[in-house]
């Protein structure tokens, strides 16, 4: 029973998934920590707050509505994803197209026995072991 356990939690996705999250907590502190100091004030100014929308409320009835909360978590939540995409998706996105190029695409066939799609150049179907002529094509000048 135990020995199940070791290898399920050996396993390397099991780690890399336990690290990710690890890392994923800190990055949401230091990206919150960022939005909170330096972007929410900026809001502030430019809509003539102090950057913190918290006493903002209305009454209907004899309730009251504290939609400034609402709004301060709001207004973290899409700079929190403003700054998530242009400091990392974004950045990360372009380093994995310029050193990671993407493999040319093989042009694939059906093989005649199974219906598998085999690339043109095999010989044999990997699916059912068939025996195929390869297709040579001829470059024209």
């Amino acid at each position: 029973m135990l020995k199940g356990f070791r290898d399920f939690m050996m396993r390397g996705n099991v780690i890399d998934m336990a690290v990710g999250v690890v890392i994923g907590a800190a990055f949401t502190g230091v990206v919150t920590g960022f939005v909170s100091a330096f972007l929410t004030p900026l809001v502030g100014v430019v809509v003539g707050a102090a950057g913190d929308f918290s006493t903002y409320k209305f009454s209907v009835g004899g309730v009251t509505f504290p939609y400034g909360q609402f709004l301060n978590v709001l207004i973290a939540f899409f700079m929190t994803a403003a700054v998530l995409y242009f400091c990392v998706v974004l950045p990360v996105t372009k380093a994995t197209a310029r050193y990671l190029p993407k493999k040319p695409k093989v042009v694939k066939r059906p093989c005649p026995e199974c219906l598998t799609e085999i690339p043109q150049a095999a010989r044999r179907c990997s699916a059912c072991t068939a025996h195929v002529e390869p297709i040579v094509v001829v470059a024209q000048w």
